[in-house]
């Protein structure tokens, strides 16, 4: 029966979905709480050119949201082992403050904790300065890496019931929301496969969804004694196997049990990029604000804009605050980004290949304009 209320709730939004779509050129529509961006926080070579692109669009696309990945890129005070090479400064950090506050920007720092704590074949700063931290130390980093392998490693993960890794990782965590000026942080929490795993001596039998459960609410926790919320991914909490969402946009280690676990103002960024999964329904049903998050495919950012109109439109008003709005998301650095975007925005008039059109930089243009285009049928 657990494994069929699921599936019958999934079914519910397609069905949903397909009638609400029919009605969506007819109804009046509010505009969304939430317009976001994420990308990489920029590094000092960079600043100044982004700092001109929160004016020159943020702004008046009117963006509210800026997740800036932050982890390392920052001059830590607390922890000044962690820092990345060419660190932001707090002076540049001021910049960006100073730009967002113009624009009515509200900035979310972004630090990934538990998982993504390596790549490819380099491990990250958290991990490189203290191992003992490390959820799987018997997996080794690879001189190539290529995926699949043996270990089944794509990222590593800190292990979450290690005595002292809080300890490091809340102080980074106060420090760069404190600089940023901000009442929220993003841990990131995506993807994470290393979990619990069968060798650690603190983790090895539990269950994998209360460990996950336990991380998300003791950040949670920690960020609420001072009134500041947590925003994460969503791809941990959606039973990968049961929707056929699959292993990077679900989860296939039972982690997906914690969405029942974890305090409901957790704020829920749901990513999907091939397809505009109905999942922000299943969040909302759940009792969490959520945001649907596009990326390179523009077509899936205008309809992940469409949907959550409708979504706040044809629900109840118990549920429609908890579509919270939408977010495009970059995963490249800021320079392949702004180079990719000023291209396309200086060369109207160029036929662009398909290959060409799907990057983020056209969907954040499409999605927007077409957010823009709803919001301005209704004045």
């Amino acid at each position: 029966m657990k494994k069929f209320i699921p599936a019958l709730a999934f079914l519910s939004i397609f069905i949903w979905q397909g009638n609400a779509s029919l009605a969506f050129a007819s109804e009046q529509y509010d505009d969304l709480p939430v317009k976001g961006l994420a990308i990489a926080a920029p590094k000092s070579s960079e600043l100044d050119r982004f700092v001109r692109f929160m004016h020159e669009e943020l702004g008046p696309r009117k963006i509210n949201t800026l997740v800036l990945r932050v982890d390392y890129n920052y001059q830590f005070e607390s922890h000044p082992e962690l820092r990345d090479e060419d660190a932001l400064s707090k002076r540049d950090v001021k910049k960006l403050v100073a730009a967002a506050r113009q624009h009515g920007i509200k900035i979310i720092p972004q630090i990934n904790l538990l998982g993504h704590q390596s790549w490819a074949n380099s491990t990250g700063n958290l991990l490189k300065v203290y191992p003992e931290f490390d959820e799987t130390p018997h997996v080794k980093m690879p001189d190539v890496y290529q995926l699949p392998n043996p270990d089944g490693l794509y990222c590593k993960s800190y292990c979450p019931l290690h005595p002292d890794v809080h300890r490091v990782v809340f102080a980074l965590v106060d420090e760069i929301v404190e600089v940023f000026e901000t009442d929220a942080f993003h841990a990131g929490l995506d993807e994470v496969f290393y979990i619990g795993d069968d060798k650690c001596p603190r983790c090895q039998g539990l269950d994998k969804a209360e460990l996950f459960a336990g991380e998300v609410t003791k950040i949670r926790n920690h960020l609420a004694l001072n009134e500041r919320k947590l925003w994460i991914w969503g791809d941990r909490l959606i039973d990968g196997k049961t929707t056929g969402i699959g292993l990077w946009e679900g989860s296939y280690n039972s982690t997906h049990r914690a969405v029942d676990l974890i305090p409901k103002d957790v704020v829920i960024n749901d990513w999907h990029y091939e397809k505009p999964v109905g999942t922000p329904v299943y969040f909302a049903m759940k009792g969490f604000n959520v945001i649907s998050c596009a990326w390179r495919k523009p077509e899936v950012g205008v309809s992940h804009v469409e949907d959550m109109f409708l979504f706040r439109r044809n629900n109840t008003e118990v549920m429609k605050d908890r579509f919270a709005g939408v977010m495009l998301t970059v995963w490249s650095g800021v320079t392949p980004f702004l180079d990719g975007f000023y291209a396309y925005k200086n060369n109207p008039n160029k036929v662009w290949t398909e290959e060409e059109l799907n990057n983020p930089w056209v969907t954040f243009v499409r999605m927007f304009d077409r957010l823009e285009e709803i919001i301005k049928s209704e004045e």
